[in-house]
């Protein structure tokens, strides 16, 4: 049977969690947004996240969980987002990643939050043919790198002030 994988991320202002079958093959897929949280402030707050985090990584894993048919005894090992992102935000879900981890003696692996957005498209889909150019374009990061196989990733450039996603929000808010 391939293995199964429990992805966890909360480097932001979405808790999210996922069951990965082998090497693509998506099980579930929850995500719990607050947008609603932070809309007032025009931003991100950082407590804000980090205290919705606690309340919604349980329910979101064990949704993960049940919405992929599976027990926690069945899966082979946790992903957790540990870098980068807002530290508080990133402890909620690397401590439930750990503290899960730890209590079914499986691994942790450590993950990348923005490289993995560089493999997210192989996802239920087809592998991605290297050598391969990748654009990740979000809120926080606007980043161009040279994937030369699934492990070998270079950065080529990247903003060094305000990524395209902030700059929007930006101009948002003064319009």
């Amino acid at each position: 049977m391939p293995p199964l994988l429990l992805g966890i991320e909360s480097s932001c202002d979405e808790t999210a969690a996922a069951v990965v079958e082998g090497d693509r093959h998506v099980r579930s897929n929850i995500v719990a947004t607050q947008h609603a949280l932070h809309v007032e402030y025009a931003g991100v707050v950082p407590e804000i996240a980090s205290r919705a985090h606690l309340e919604r990584i349980g329910p979101v894993i064990e949704t993960a969980l049940r919405e992929a048919d599976v027990e926690p005894g069945d899966l082979d090992g946790i992903a957790v987002g540990h870098e980068p992102g807002l530290i508080g935000s990133l402890l909620v879900g690397v401590s439930a990643g750990k503290a899960m981890a730890w209590s079914l003696d499986r691994p942790v692996l450590a993950v990348n939050h923005v490289l993995a957005h560089l493999h997210s498209p192989a996802l239920d889909d087809e592998p991605i043919t290297y050598p391969a150019l990748g654009l990740v374009v979000s809120g926080g990061h606007t980043s161009l790198y040279l994937l030369e196989d699934a492990l070998t990733i270079r950065e080529l450039g990247r903003t060094i002030d305000d990524a395209v996603g902030e700059a929007y929000d930006k101009a948002a808010v003064l319009l």
